[in-house]
């Protein structure tokens, strides 16, 4: 088993990007220390490790920075490639599908389409809505049969689609819509419950009611501003 040399996590407390870090550390139990930021004022140590983007997530190990939550999580799979689980596959083409997985949640169409049902009103967030129930229809496939997003094992795929688990609930309360339901994406819901089980991503959930206020929050904040530069 690797050195753990020392590992810092800089992340917030609703990082859905941090959680992500938070899981595959646990899961592989490499011990770490955690610090959460407040983004409105940043702290030396954020801006030092990551002065191009100056975000979290951040990994710090031994003195070297990380960032980015996806190559975050592909540096701890390779560096501590010993501690099971095996977070991508070792086989070419299963290791390209899970990147490529990942890639679609993240930049393709999975957040953007949900941010854009979130934070839209009207004819925008019905467009939202209708992108987001297409790729529904994607993922709902894909995980037809299988257990995880990879496979047999839970790895980076699952960890990009995890924030469908706690935060899709989050938005159903205050959009008042039925996103995920057991009828039509029967597959999923069975997935998330599976994630929900393990235990170390079950104790990591930031709590639910701090959730509902700050996106609700977010939310007012986007309506808000569309309404203010349109009238």
């Amino acid at each position: 088993m690797a050195d753990q040399g020392e590992v810092k996590l800089l992340k917030t407390w609703s990082s859905l990007f941090g959680l992500r870090v938070v899981w595959a550390l646990k899961l592989k139990g490499i011990p770490y220390e955690s610090v959460d930021e407040d983004l409105t004022n940043k702290s030396d140590l954020l801006l030092q490790y990551n002065p191009v983007h100056t975000k979290v997530p951040v990994l710090i190990h031994n003195g070297k920075s990380i960032c980015e939550s996806l190559v975050i999580l592909e540096y701890i799979d390779e560096t501590w490639s010993q501690n099971p689980p095996r977070l991508l596959p070792r086989d070419p083409i299963q290791r390209a599908s899970a990147r490529f997985w990942a890639k679609f949640m993240d930049e393709k169409q999975a957040l953007p389409s949900m941010w854009q049902a979130f934070t839209k009103e009207g004819r925008e967030q019905e467009e939202g809505v209708a992108s987001i129930a297409e790729n529904l229809k994607l993922l709902e496939a894909e995980l037809e049969g299988k257990k995880f997003l990879g496979g047999e094992e839970i790895g980076i795929p699952d960890f990009a689609l995890g924030w469908l688990v706690n935060l899709v609930p989050v938005f159903e309360e205050i959009l008042g819509l039925k996103i995920v339901d057991e009828e039509r994406h029967p597959s999923l819901s069975e997935w998330s419950r599976r994630i929900s089980d393990i235990p170390v991503i079950e104790e990591s959930w930031p709590p639910r009611d701090k959730l509902v206020t700050k996106w609700a929050a977010i939310r007012d904040h986007f309506l808000a501003t569309a309404r203010a530069s349109s009238g």
